[in-house]
């Protein structure tokens, strides 16, 4: 079969890998979309994948070909939307409920083959059946918004919070979609790219703007988010957050990545700083508010590219044009 390939640092190729066979509680499934992540750039920079080659893409959903010989949650002809995550379930985290911070953390298109090829693995219990009005090619989108979902489990917002997004790429915009559907007072979104700020005014935002300078808040924002994973982008937002307000790292930065912070303001001004790592338990929950309609595809999915053009697709993506690209094998 045709699968994206990762096969050194700085070098994707499509070629041919041998078809993949399911295990007793594993399906196959055929992929319809794969959608690319910053989490394949980081792959491509020699980060996060344990070893090269690997195919990538845990973010897919496509039907089932294949199932195992221990598989009766499933049939072939289902469609499902595929949650990455491999957790060993009996390490320390695992059993005191923090699965996504797994001693043995795997997850499809990281350490086992991915979603950008023609067929993929994946446990039946990662499989989520999709409803009959799901467009398969869409419910790529369920992977990304399960970790917003995670983000917003973090977060434990309280009603009527005034809210800052750095970054207005898939993600910035998901949190910004989350954040009007629980109980947000405003929600403003800032980014450097004038066409992702405009998606983010087509979406509803309170104010958009190219630096919260612009924007008229100067006491803060209870909680602020950094969609963006940049340094000097976090760095600006940690000083933007309001008295007793959060700081979510949300977006993936480099291993290298460093910031400051100013002690006695987190403890005088009991300011909270936390992550979001990835999904955790909150798979199902997305896909029912993606079957719901919390977001519109057409507006995320900015570009539909075939499976031979990954290399292209992986380039466009890292150049910030666009905003969720798929590949369609």
């Amino acid at each position: 079969m045709k699968a994206a390939v990762i096969e050194s640092v700085g070098k994707a190729v499509v070629a041919e890998v041998p078809d993949p066979t399911p295990g007793p509680r594993e399906v196959v499934v055929e992929v319809a979309a794969c959608g690319l992540c910053g989490t394949d750039l980081h792959i491509l920079q020699g980060e996060f994948a344990p070893r090269l080659p690997i195919v990538p893409g845990h973010e897919f959903a496509g039907e089932v070909v294949g199932v195992g010989s221990g598989v009766t949650e499933l049939s072939v002809g289902d469609r499902v939307a595929v949650d990455p995550s491999l957790y060993c379930h009996e390490c320390r985290y695992c059993r005191t409920g923090h699965n996504n911070l797994c001693e043995r953390w795997a997850a499809i298109g990281v350490t086992t083959p991915g979603g950008a090829a023609q067929y993929a693995v994946a446990p039946v219990a990662n499989c989520v059946r999709l409803p009959e009005h799901v467009r398969t090619q869409d419910a790529a989108l369920v992977e990304p918004l399960s970790c917003a979902v995670r983000g917003y489990d973090v977060l434990r917002t309280r009603l009527g919070a005034h809210v800052l997004v750095y970054g207005s790429g898939t993600m910035g915009l998901m949190m910004l979609e989350l954040a009007k559907r629980t109980g947000a007072a405003s929600v403003d979104v800032v980014d450097v790219n004038p066409s992702r700020l405009e998606t983010a005014r087509r979406l509803g935002v309170s104010a958009a703007a190219a630096g919260p300078d612009e924007l008229d808040r100067p006491q803060g924002w209870d909680v602020v988010i950094d969609a963006t994973g940049n340094a000097a982008a976090i760095q600006d937002g940690l000083d933007r957050v309001a008295k007793a307000g959060t700081f979510l790292q949300f977006g993936v930065a480099d291993y290298a990545t460093r910031v400051t912070i100013d002690p006695y303001r987190v403890y005088n001004q009991e300011i909270t700083i936390t992550g979001s790592m990835a999904v955790l338990h909150s798979f199902e929950r997305a896909a029912e508010l993606f079957a719901g309609g919390v977001l519109d595809p057409d507006v995320f999915i900015s570009d539909r590219l075939p499976l031979a053009q990954y290399p292209e697709a992986l380039n466009q993506f890292a150049t910030g044009v666009g905003r969720k690209i798929v590949v369609i094998p």
